[in-house]
């Protein structure tokens, strides 16, 4: 009976490889911010290595269940494709404009839906912005489905792997603007471009950069949809209600657990399923529209109040 390592290595691609390639370049400039911020606060160690130990882990298991799960599914509804659409530059240089696209809607549901926020919540779990907590993933993305937001592209015709090729480009660029070492741009790429500036904003707590700057590599779909907002104040970065652990299993499961609670808690079907769909920040009203949860102060207690980031 195959292995998991045997599926995996039977059906290696390069275009799979693209971030592990690409690790010593991350490396390189996760030492060199380091060395320049050492004695400003910028690094926690302890954070670091929380940071550290989740890429790794996220590498894994990502590759992993590419082979197991998600190829098959994308494959599926490649073989179910409106078009056969043959890469060339011009094609490549439009299917990465539409998974920018597939990915704001992706990034945005995961700060709006509660499901894909117990995925997301890992990476805005560092009260420090730096290359580092770039490296910030979820283990359970695929299971989450965060795949499923990509398949328009597949449906339309693009080759599953090429459409993979083109996020694994856009997730690599982003890891450049997890950090402080940059300050504001020339204007005209602050207009088009995700930037630090833009992507500090996105992991501040401050309540006006809550649910703003969704883009990838630009920033066009959040002037064009009303998230997008400038960095204007100092950035207070990370949850509004942390989570204070670094064990690398609570790390990747803790919102999961107090979903499941608050779903247990609820009096009725239709309420314990609403917390799957509904906000992070989501209550369930009295009858004069109040909110009936009181948020706990220990965040191990598992209410969404404390667990969630709003």
């Amino acid at each position: 009976m195959d292995t998991l390592l045997d599926l995996y290595t039977r059906h290696v691609d390069w275009r799979d490889l693209t971030l592990v390639v690409l690790s010593p370049v991350f490396a390189v400039f996760l030492a060199l911010e380091a060395w320049r911020f050492r004695r400003t606060g910028v690094f926690d160690w302890r954070d670091s290595f929380d940071s550290l130990n989740s890429g790794g882990s996220y590498l894994v298991v990502d590759l992993l269940l590419l082979s197991v799960l998600v190829l098959p599914a994308m494959g599926w509804v490649y073989a179910h494709r409106l078009f056969t659409l043959e890469i060339s530059v011009a094609r490549f240089a439009g299917l990465f404009l539409l998974v920018e696209l597939l990915y704001y809607g992706f990034h945005r549901a995961s700060h709006r839906i509660r499901w894909f926020w117990c995925s997301h919540v890992v990476h805005h779990g560092s009260e420090h912005m730096n290359f580092g907590t770039a490296l910030r993933q979820s283990w359970f993305y695929p299971i989450a489905g965060n795949w499923l937001f990509y398949l328009p592209a597949v449906w339309l015709g693009f080759e599953p792997r090429w459409v993979l090729f083109a996020l694994s480009l856009n997730l690599a660029y982003q890891f450049f603007v997890h950090t402080t070492w940059v300050g504001r741009l020339p204007d005209w790429f602050e207009f088009l471009f995700n930037t630090p500036s833009h992507h500090r904003a996105h992991h501040g707590r401050n309540p006006q950069y809550l649910d703003k700057n969704f883009g990838g590599t630009l920033i066009v779909f959040d002037r064009l949809f009303g998230t997008f907002e400038p960095e204007r104040e100092a950035v207070d970065y990370g949850l509004e209600h942390p989570f204070p652990t670094h064990n690398l299993f609570w790390l990747n499961a803790h919102e999961w657990r107090a979903m499941f609670r608050d779903m247990a808690a609820e009096s009725n079907w239709r309420l314990r399923l609403a917390h799957l769909w509904m906000p992070p920040d989501w209550r369930r009203g009295g009858p004069a529209g109040a909110p009936t949860a009181a948020r706990r102060a220990d965040p191990m207690a598992g209410d969404a109040a404390a667990n969630s980031p709003r």
